[in-house]
């Protein structure tokens, strides 16, 4: 590799990730950045963390919602939605998110697409089909990494940002739905003991599964072979988004600085090394068995550094 990259990719070896291993994976590959785009990714996660929160901290009671909160919390939804787009300021972060996104030339649709997801979990418990669950996901996965891929292309210019010479949304699309499909596997104990489910029904019921089954599964610890036959199953469909996922970055991390190509292979190394701790035939899925520790993120992000750099 020529010095004059090499040199732009010093910023790596200054960074110190003692005290951020076990942060969300964005938040560890944004880290990268410059401070001015790292700071606008915190505040642009920490809005869309709100709305994410807001849902699920609810749904993670187990109580169905009743018509009157499912109405309240709709408006609450679409009442933030709507001071955002208008720039009102009575609402958490708005106003420093709106400086952002126009400072960044950034779209609003990721916060719309967001808030559609969420409207949805508020009336459903799950997915009817897997089909029904992508387009979920264009809100609840592809959006936020939309906006990730956003600042990761946007040019510089004098005294503004021009938008990314990519489509953000095609090329986050394949990363994140990857990345999201990892993130079920992975979060399955945690997410069954919260009520929280992502599988789909048809699914469900072609390997002759329950919601109750997962949730007793992830309760007591005992892996029956149609439990096995799912995560095989959504192991194959997080396979099929890897092969994409790593056409996508290839493809885009010639159209941003180096320390924003390096970003998404973080990301990419860091989900693919859970991935490659996903055993259908063997594993128990647990929090523990699924988590790497905080030693072999390290590691991983150092060979992924090293493997960047030659």
């Amino acid at each position: 590799m020529c010095s004059d990259l090499t040199n732009k990719l010093q910023f790596a070896e200054n960074i110190d990730f003692s005290e951020i291993l076990t942060n969300p994976i964005l938040d560890i590959a944004a880290r990268f950045w410059d401070n001015d785009r790292y700071a606008a990714f915190r505040v642009c996660y920490r809005s869309m963390r709100i709305i994410d929160d807001l849902v699920d901290d609810r749904r993670a009671t187990g109580e169905a919602l009743t018509d009157q909160e499912q109405t309240r919390y709709i408006a609450m939804l679409t009442d933030w939605l709507e001071a955002f787009k208008k720039g009102r300021a009575d609402f958490p972060f708005v106003t420093e998110l709106r400086e952002i996104v126009d400072r960044f030339a950034m779209p609003t649709w990721p916060w719309e697409r967001l808030a559609t997801a969420m409207i949805y979990d508020l009336s459903h418990t799950s997915f009817p089909s897997f089909r029904a669950f992508r387009r979920y996901t264009e809100g609840a996965a592809i959006a936020p990494a939309s906006v990730f891929m956003h600042l990761c292309g946007v040019r510089s210019e004098s005294d503004r940002f021009r938008p990314p010479t990519f489509d953000i949304c095609q090329a986050a699309r394949p990363l994140a739905l990857f990345s999201y499909l990892v993130h079920i596997i992975r979060d399955f104990e945690k997410d069954q003991k919260s009520n929280l489910n992502y599988y789909a029904d048809s699914i469900l019921q072609s390997l002759d599964l329950t919601l109750s089954d997962l949730k007793t599964a992830a309760t007591d610890g005992k892996i029956e072979p149609p439990l096995r036959r799912l995560i095989f199953t959504y192991r194959r469909f997080a396979e099929y988004y890897r092969q994409r996922a790593r056409i996508a970055v290839d493809t885009v991390a010639p159209l941003m600085p180096p320390r924003y190509a390096l970003s998404l292979e973080i990301i990419y190394s860091l989900y693919l090394q859970i991935f490659e701790r996903i055993d259908p035939e063997e594993g128990k899925f647990t929090t523990s068995e699924l988590n790497p520790l905080p030693d072999e993120v390290k590691n991983r992000i150092e060979v992924t550094i090293s493997a960047f750099h030659s």
